[in-house]
């Protein structure tokens, strides 16, 4: 998929990168940052990024009833100065172009040349370009250095998704890194993949891990070999059928507390965030874009969203007292992650009365 690009994927990224910053094609953003942990002592980053506030924030209820095909495509002719590479060299099917306004350097995303849905089912090309990423990067910067990439996918209402047009989005781990103290934080990803005895509720062959408050599902690939496009499908598809599997089981147990989505267009029924690296996919579904934060009277500090970053253990904060409240309460946190998701015990309670 990335054979015929002139260089590596990383030096590509890179060099595009700095000159559209120097060019001020793109806007970097730069972050406090800080590690907070849960109360299972899982870590997590938490950036505050104050530029953010500058950009008018809309609730879901807004963001629902908006006609997103009115919305700019970045993906539609982009500018070239932030257009990396279109994948494969014949014929290409994808582009490879930087994030416009990054907090992480070197931010970039693989976008569909046809405008297809974000919201209807990932295919196997879109896979085998994604992995086909993550695989290049780690190949090093002109074979110099070793790095390791995150992708991610947001989908549906719930999710953090803010373009309609299908992409998946990369971050280079290297960059996340920046500035922590070695051993402080790891990728979630990578600690998920690391429960091999967590099997996951009701589905022993998929992975989880038990200090998450929120339902997700994970399975290895095999990083020995170049997997190909049909099994990364395959893998896609029964982390995807397991997810929409718990939004529907908490629908029943909930009666009116989350709807499906329409599906009359091809969209799926439910929101969810897909993670990737080159040994492991991981899902969560989503029935929250967020959650409000309150003060003790009870008046509110500022709403808290979560995209598919959350899979990398990684959010953001746009507020000064949002980003002071998250670092010193942690149970406060704790109810931000069990608010997007679908409550772990919602489903293992679940699970329990179907084997009586």
């Amino acid at each position: 998929m990335l054979s015929g690009l002139r260089g590596s994927l990383g030096g590509l990224v890179n060099a595009k990168y700095y000159a559209a910053k120097a060019t001020q094609s793109l806007v970097f953003s730069s972050t406090e940052l800080a590690v907070i942990e849960t109360g299972t002592s899982v870590p997590f980053q938490l950036r505050y990024c104050p530029a953010l506030a500058k950009k008018p924030q809309k609730d879901e209820t807004t963001k629902a009833s908006e006609d997103k095909t009115k919305k700019p495509d970045p993906f539609d002719n982009p500018d070239e100065a932030l257009l990396i590479a279109e994948i494969p060299t014949e014929n290409p099917t994808h582009l490879l172009v930087l994030n416009k306004y990054p907090v992480i350097p070197e931010h970039f995303i693989l976008a569909t040349k046809q405008n297809k849905k974000q919201t209807a089912l990932l295919e196997p090309d879109d896979l085998e370009a994604t992995y086909a990423c993550l695989k290049g990067w780690e190949a090093g910067v002109d074979g110099a250095r070793s790095r390791r990439l995150f992708a991610f996918f947001n989908s549906g209402d719930h999710s953090g998704a803010s373009q309609p047009h299908r992409h998946v989005q990369f971050l280079p781990k290297e960059g996340m890194v920046e500035g922590l103290e070695d051993g402080k934080w790891e990728m979630l990803i990578n600690m998920i993949e690391e429960e091999a005895s967590s099997r996951s509720a009701g589905h022993t062959d998929l992975i989880s891990h038990p200090g998450l408050p929120f339902v997700h599902y994970g399975q290895r690939l095999d990083s020995s070999t170049d997997a190909d496009a049909a099994e990364l499908y395959k893998i896609y598809s029964r982390l995807y059928s397991a997810a929409e599997g718990a939004v529907h089981h908490y629908i029943k147990s909930n009666p009116g507390a989350l709807g499906l989505h329409p599906t009359d267009d091809g969209s799926n029924p439910i929101s969810y965030n897909l993670a990737m690296t080159t040994s492991f996919m991981a899902i969560c579904p989503r029935r929250r874009e967020g959650a409000v934060l309150h003060r003790s009277d009870g008046s509110e500090i500022g709403f808290v969203a979560l995209n598919g970053t959350v899979l990398a253990g990684t959010l953001m904060v746009k507020g000064e007292e949002e980003w002071e409240t998250l670092k010193k309460d942690k149970p406060r946190f704790d109810e931000v992650l069990g608010a997007i998701g679908i409550p772990t015990d919602a489903i293992d309670s679940q699970m329990e009365q179907n084997k009586l």
